[in-house]
Formats: structure tokens, sequence, C-alpha cells
């Protein structure tokens, strides 16, 4: 009898715990004066209806029913959550491709023909820096293209029209040249000092010196080390890494809703992480306004920063989850307190700091993050939102003793 009345009494003081799960419920029953507290429980009646236990769950009588003691729970990664209605509308779940920024991109191409020299070694993924010298071009590989020789003529031309301007200068003051000789003058010497000055800066003993034009890494290295290249052929992409475009391409039955458009959740595939946009710092950048005959597909592109503790990437594939804008509610819960059980999907909702009862769900759409609930629950619930699957481990092993944790 004496057990029965402690067990109750545990029941009843757990019921009323808050729906967080994480608060004590331990009884202490050392009284300073054991004389004034020292009940004799033997001969104590109480009277009990079949009413009085109506709001009470055994464990041993419901099989949906499993305790996980705080103890437990401290050992683990676990949380609750308030089964919560809010906006939830139209997702439009699909895959998109990471693909570099034309903005943070830079294509180093050749000025002038030649063969190619890396300074060191230049490959994918090499981070470079500012004015960092990274290749050179040797333009004197061939007869006919010279860069020795085309410096010589250029050098020779400067100093010709810059004599034949001073010259027509002096003449032009007593009026022996006419002011259109002169001017034809002045601009002729104006493009042979431009031609000069620019190979005399780039160029060094018949070498065209290049360098990094921003801080970055290389994303491409389209030629090889001593391959000859044409003047305007690129030789190195750098990207400075700052953004990335996550682009989408969608069907046109979709084609209503991208006015719409709120925001997105984007699950890394790798890792089975899913993010919001707000956490990548994207946005939406873009989306089609028609579709190609070739391409009935739609593109819609968004840009997010880049993080270097997220495993993002140029090139890689994501899944995307695209929200509309709405004002229709739906339950949510979150996508982990989501548990499956031979095809049934259930939730454990919280009935004291340590028993939960499972109560199989019917789900709507999912926004990768949270998913609609349509039936099983209610709202004001409290389900277990991290560690769910432990519990069902914990209820499917019977290795746990239904009253652990309570201090009888």
């Amino acid at each position: 009898m004496k057990s029965i009345f402690f067990a109750i009494t545990t029941v009843i003081v757990l019921g009323l715990a808050s729906c967080g799960g994480r608060t004590s419920n331990d009884h202490d029953h050392n009284h300073e004066d054991g004389s004034e507290h020292n009940h004799d429980h033997a001969a104590e009646e109480h009277e009990h209806t079949a009413d009085d236990h109506d709001d009470e769950v055994d464990a041993d009588e419901n099989p949906n029913v499993v305790v996980f003691t705080k103890m437990q729970q401290a050992k683990i990664n676990f949380a609750t959550d308030e089964v919560r209605s809010e906006p939830f509308g139209q997702i439009i779940r699909t895959t998109a491709q990471i693909v570099p920024s034309p903005s943070d991109e830079r294509t180093i191409i050749a000025k002038a023909g030649g063969t190619v020299f890396f300074s060191g070694i230049i490959a994918e993924g090499t981070t470079v820096t500012a004015d960092q010298p990274l290749f050179s071009i040797d333009g004197n590989a061939t007869a006919d293209n010279s860069l020795a020789v085309r410096y010589a003529e250029a050098e020779s031309e400067y100093n010709r029209a810059r004599i034949e301007y001073n010259h027509k200068i002096e003449l032009a003051k007593d009026n022996i040249v006419s002011q259109d000789d002169l001017l034809k003058a002045k601009t002729e010497f104006a493009s042979a000092e431009a031609n000069y000055n620019n190979l005399k800066t780039n160029f060094s003993d018949g070498r065209q010196n290049i360098s990094s034009p921003v801080d970055g890494f290389v994303t491409r290295v389209p030629v090889q080390n001593g391959q000859y290249v044409e003047a305007g052929q690129p030789v190195l992409v750098v990207s400075q890494n700052r953004n990335l475009l996550v682009k989408a391409e969608l069907q046109p039955k979709y084609f209503d809703a991208l006015n719409s458009i709120a925001s997105a959740n984007i699950r890394l595939l790798n890792s089975n992480c899913t993010y919001t946009l707000e956490e990548l710092g994207g946005k939406l950048l873009s989306f089609g306004k028609s579709a190609d005959v070739n391409n009935p597909l739609i593109p819609v592109v968004f840009q997010v920063r880049v993080n270097n503790y997220l495993p993002i990437h140029a090139g890689g594939f994501v899944e995307m989850f695209i929200k509309t804008q709405t004002n229709a509610q739906a339950l949510t819960v979150p996508n982990e307190a989501i548990v499956e059980e031979m095809g049934n999907l259930f939730v454990f909702v919280q009935l004291t700091p340590e028993l939960f009862e499972k109560h199989f769900v019917q789900t709507g759409v999912t926004d990768g993050i949270r998913t609609e609930i349509k039936s099983g629950i209610v709202a004001g619930n409290c389900v277990v939102s991290k560690g769910a699957m432990l519990i069902k481990l914990a209820q499917s092993s019977g290795a746990l003793d239904a009253h652990a944790g309570h201090v009888h």
C-alpha cells in the first residue's frame, strides 16, 4: 500500500511539470523533524474510484507510453518543441546546382602571343593574393612575333613621333605648318607613346609578367606550362570566393508561383544538413520570365555567401525547398520529431518530464526543416524534437523499468 501511495504521488507531481521536460522532478522525503512528519501509511485509508485514475498514465498498461528519465536525457542531444500553428505555403522541392558568381571571377588573359611559364606550382585550388606573380609569357619564342622586336619597333616609333611633333610645334609658331598638320603629328605621337609605355610597363626582357588582380584561389588552368598562347587567350581564372549562385530549374507548372517566392531552405546532400536562406546570408537573385523552346524549364537563381564552416562549393548539387508566401496556417513539427516504424509515422508527445506517448500522425509537405502535420496531434502538444529515435529504441528494447527514475 505504501509503494502505491508514493507511485500515485510521483505521477501527480510529474504532471505538474512544464512542457520543456528539462525541470527536475525529484522528491525530497528527508525532513528535519522526523517525528512531526512520520506517517503510518499502513494505517491510513485511501479511497480511490475509477475516476481518480482517468488522467494517470501507466507505462506498464499502455504500450505506446515509454519512460525516458532525465538522467538518460542528459546523456544525449535531447530537446522538446511545442506544436504550433504557423503560415505554411506551397513548397517547391527541387535539385539545384551551385555555380560560381560571375562578379567574383577574374579571367586573366595573355596580352601578347608567346610561351607561358608559370611562377611556381599553379593548380586548381591554389590560393593567391593580389599582385602575386602568377606567370610570364615569353614573346621571343617565334621570330615573326618576337616581343623584343616589337618593343624595339615601339621605342623607335615613339622617338620618331616625339621628335616630329616637337619640330612641328616650332614651325607652327612661324605659321610654316598648318594647324591640321600639327594636330596630326600630336595624334601620332600620343598613339606611339601609349603603345611604347604599355610594352615598357608589362614586358621585361621580352617577357610579359602577369600578377593576380585580386585575392582568391585558382579555379581553372586552361593552358599548360610551356604552351604557346595567342593574345587574348585565357590563361588562368581566379575567384574571390565571396558569393555563390544556387541555380534551380523548375517545371513550367510553377510559373505562377515564382512571383510569390518568400525564401528557401537548402539541404546539403553530402551531410544531410539543412540551412535556411537567411543562415547562408542569401537572397533570391532572379527567375526566368519565360521558357526556352530548347529548354522548357524555368531557371530560378539564389545567391548565398560563402561560409568557410559549411561544405558548400561550386559545382556541387543541393536539394532545395523553395517557400512561397501564404496566409494559410498549418500545424508543424521539426523533421527530427517524426519517426518511421513499419511504414507508419509517429511522434512522441511529452506527458510529463519523463513520460512520452507515441502518437501516429499524418504528414503533409515539408520545407526541409519542419513538416506539416494533418492529424494525430493538436496545437500546444509538446513533442520530442531531438532524440526521438533513441526513445523509440528504448521502447523497442523493453529493457527500461517503467518506474525508472522515480524516487520511492
